[in-house]
This record gives C-alpha cells, sequence and structure tokens, in this order.
C-alpha cells in the first residue's frame, strides 16, 4: 500500500536563462508501508531533473540554445528522425548547438546521493566525438596501414569500434566526417600487398573487414572500385570468407557482406574482377553448404544472383559445377521469407544461364519440383514469381514424360495450385508463366482427373 505524504514545499526548482536548474529542489517522497508495518520513504524524482522527452531522470544532460535541457540520447534521437526544432519552444535546432549541462548534472548526481539512489546517478558524460578527431583517427589508421604497421593499424580500429559501440552519434560521426570506408579500405589494400600473417599484423584483414561493414555500408563506388579491382585485397577477402578456424566469427559474415556490396553495385570493372576469381565461387558455395549466420547466407545468395545474371556465361558453369543448385534445393526446404526469396532469384538466374544447372535440378526433381510447387503461396509476390519461373524453366522442353518434371510437378498438386494462383491473382510475367505451365501440365494430365481439391480454398479470401 502507497500513502503519498505531504511535506512543506516551500521551495520550487526554477530554470535559469543557461538551462541549468536552480539548487532550491522540491522533496516529494512516498511513503510505501512493508507487510511488517514498517515505513519506507521512497523520493520521487524531481520535475526538473526529468528529460522532457523521455520523462525520465537525465543521466547525460545536455542543454539546447532554447534554453531547455533534456537528456543527450532522447534529444539527439529526436533530431536524428529528421526534425529540427526543439521540442518545448519549437525554435530551430540542431545536433551541434547541445552543450553538456554541467551545473544540471552534478546537481542531479547530489541529490541522487542525499536521497539514497546512488545506484542511480548521472555518471560524468564523454565528451563526444567531434569531426576532426573522427578525421583524425581515420587518418591514423590509413597512415599505419601504409608501411605496413598491422599492430598499431588494429589498436586503431579497435578504438574506432569501441567509440562505435558506446555511441551511435559517434560511429555516425566516423562514417560521415571522417569517411571512414574509403579510409578503412585503404587500409585494407595496403595491408593485404603485406604479408597479412606475420605477428604484427595476424587478424588485422579481419578487424578492419569487419568495421569496414559497421562504417561504411552500403560502400562507396570507390571503395569497392579500390577492393574489387586490387588482386590481393580481393583474394583477402575471399580467404577470409572461405577461412572457418578465424577467431573473429563475425569476420566471415563481413566479408560475405562486402562481396555483396561489391556484386550488387553493377560496376563493370568490379564485376569482370570477381568473374575472373575462381576462387569466390567456392567461398560461396562453402558458405551455402556450411552456414555462419543468415546475414552471411542471404549476402552469398545475392553475390551468387549478381554474378550470375551479369556474367552467367562464366560465372554459371563454375557455380554448377561445385554443386550450388543442389544446395539452393536444399537451403529452400526450410528458411525464412528473406533467404527463400533470395535462394529462388539465385535458383531461377541458374537454370536461365546455364544448362548444366538445369540439368542437375532435374536429377534432383523429387525434391526440386515439389519445393518449388511449396514456395508458390504464403511467401512473398516475389518468391511466387520466382517459383513460377523455376519451376517453368525446368518442365520447359522436358521429354522424360513418364518420370520428369512435369509428372513430378502433377503428383506435387502443381496444377491445382497454379490454377488458384491465376484465380487470386498474379501479374506480368508470372502470370504469362504460370498460365504457360497450365497448358504444359495439363497435357500430362490423365484423364478424369480432378481439377481443383476443395482444401486449396481453405485460405482463400472470399467477399462474402
Amino acid at each position: 500500500m502507497v500513502t503519498p505524504v505531504s511535506l512543506p514545499r516551500r521551495l520550487r526548482g526554477f530554470r535559469d536563462r543557461g538551462g541549468a536548474v536552480s539548487s532550491e529542489i522540491p522533496l516529494t517522497l512516498t511513503v510505501r508501508r512493508t507487510p511488517c508495518g514498517q515505513q519506507q520513504q521512497q523520493p520521487e524524482v524531481p520535475a526538473q531533473f526529468l528529460c522532457p522527452i523521455s520523462l525520465e531522470m537525465m543521466r547525460d544532460p545536455v542543454a539546447a540554445p532554447t534554453g531547455i535541457t533534456y537528456d543527450r540520447e532522447s534529444v539527439e534521437a529526436w533530431l536524428n528522425r529528421g526534425r529540427s526544432t526543439c521540442p518545448v519552444t519549437g525554435r530551430p535546432l540542431r545536433l551541434e548547438d547541445l552543450v553538456p549541462n554541467h551545473a544540471t548534472r552534478r546537481l542531479i548526481q547530489d541529490w541522487c546521493v542525499a536521497s539514497g539512489m546512488a545506484d542511480e546517478r548521472a555518471p560524468t558524460p564523454r565528451v563526444p566525438l567531434s569531426a576532426l578527431d573522427a578525421s583524425e583517427l581515420m587518418g591514423a589508421v590509413a597512415a599505419a596501414a601504409a608501411p605496413g604497421d598491422g599492430a598499431a593499424c588494429r589498436e586503431l580500429v579497435a578504438r574506432a569500434m569501441a567509440l562505435a559501440r558506446d555511441s551511435d552519434r559517434d560511429r555516425r560521426c566516423l562514417a560521415s566526417a571522417a569517411r571512414a570506408g574509403a579510409a578503412l579500405s585503404s587500409a585494407f589494400c595496403s595491408l593485404s600487398r603485406h604479408d597479412a600473417q606475420t605477428a604484427s599484423s595476424a587478424g588485422v584483414l579481419e578487424e578492419i573487414l569487419a568495421a569496414i561493414v559497421v562504417f561504411s555500408s552500403p560502400l562507396d563506388a570507390d571503395s569497392m572500385r579500390r577492393i574489387a579491382c586490387s588482386p590481393s585485397s580481393l583474394s583477402s577477402v575471399v580467404s577470409i570468407m572461405s577461412n572457418a578456424d578465424l577467431s573473429l566469427p563475425h569476420a566471415r559474415a563481413a566479408a560475405a557482406v562486402v562481396l555483396r556490396e561489391i556484386a550488387s553495385s553493377s560496376d563493370a570493372q568490379c564485376l569482370d574482377a570477381m568473374t575472373n576469381t575462381h576462387a569466390i565461387y567456392v567461398a560461396l558455395v562453402n558458405i551455402l553448404q556450411n552456414p555462419v549466420s543468415p546475414q552471411a547466407t542471404k549476402a552469398a545468395l545475392v553475390t551468387a544472383y549478381y554474378l550470375v545474371t551479369a556474367r552467367g556465361e562464366l560465372a554459371a558453369p563454375h557455380m554448377a559445377e561445385l554443386g550450388i543448385v543442389r544446395h539452393l534445393i536444399e537451403l529452400l526446404v526450410d528458411c525464412d521469407k528473406g533467404t527463400t526469396e533470395k535462394a529462388l532469384a539465385a535458383l531461377d538466374a541458374m537454370l536461365l544461364k546455364c544448362e548444366e544447372a538445369k540439368g542437375e535440378a532435374r536429377s534432383l526433381r523429387a525434391l526440386a519440383v515439389p519445393v518449388l510447387v511449396k514456395k508458390m503461396h504464403h511467401v512473398s509476390d516475389m518468391a511466387t514469381e520466382f517459383a513460377v519461373s523455376a519451376l517453368w524453366r525446368l518442365c520447359k522442353n522436358d521429354d522424360d514424360v513418364n518420370g520428369g518434371c512435369k509428372a513430378e510437378a502433377l503428383q506435387a498438386g502443381a496444377f491445382q495450385k497454379l490454377l488458384l494462383l491465376l484465380q487470386v491473382g498474379c501479374e506480368g510475367v508470372a502470370r504469362e508463366r504460370a498460365s504457360e505451365l497450365l497448358r504444359m501440365l495439363n497435357g500430362a494430365r490423365e484423364d478424369g482427373a480432378e481439377c481443383i481439391d476443395t482444401v486449396d480454398f481453405k485460405a482463400l479470401k472470399r467477399p462474402f
């Protein structure tokens, strides 16, 4: 049971022109009766110590030019959402206009100690990273990497990563003001030209690669070309993605993300460099065969898709030879929506560009066709389009009438699902290929076969 107790409130706090709070702090206590009948007094936080945005006690108070004090985290989140005015006064406010309100912070600390809430006291805030400091830090990374000083470079990158973990504001400052992507990619290329296995540089390439993903995703065009068009740099990225014994578990995922960024740029130079690096195909198939993380798997699927669509005559046969079709089909058996869409896109591209891939998929029709039929519904419009397209490619010109893909599709219920798909509605290429698939399957159906199973309408939304 909570019983309010009124205490003399002769003095109330007020805010001076500089945004600081006066030392005349109102004390309001709440009496909490314990089961034993004793009274336990818990002080309420004075109103002037509450952030006007979060309505919680400020831990890092900052004063705005408008005379209002906010908690730094709350007001920075407010401004980062695209707003440019003071939440209380409505006057213009910029992120760089905020200054630490040391007076208010000391008052909060003193009040916490006096009221027995020492655990809640506001810590001394760390000074936010300035644009100049960020530029100097990234410049030092590039300077240390130029002569191959891996130890110094690793220490500087670790400092930058620590800043990013502690403060999202510092991370954005390093990414934008310091152009971290350019500095880190330059450092990566410099160190990759040196012996990365020496004691001074062991592991530094992995840490730089992870930092590139943190500070500069998506990569700018210059950084992508710098990495992709340097044989030593590209080989280092591929080597990191292929190395299952790394001490940094996230490094392989970072390498996969960097390759995805480069491949999806559609830059001709980058795509040529990647296509001519056979180790990339091995690394991509290895990631699909032995998954590291969902992020790495999705990145590898996107990379494979862009390589096949842009340079299919070279990339597709290499990946088909390594067994990527089997891994794509097995991956589709049980995966989330995003992975399903990407795996279907890669499979459809492989079937389009490579006859060997089509032959491999047909040899696996007992698994491939039912999976494609299943993915036609209840995933997404994109997944439906790719699934229909892939099944259409498998059934088209398939002369094995008795045990071919058409017979497998009929057995898996593709005819009914395609009819339902056309009734529910699909557009464009998906509709054209679904209609053509129906004609192909209709020719392979036995006379008297039932067209529609009523269970297929179970999830259909009716207008009545």
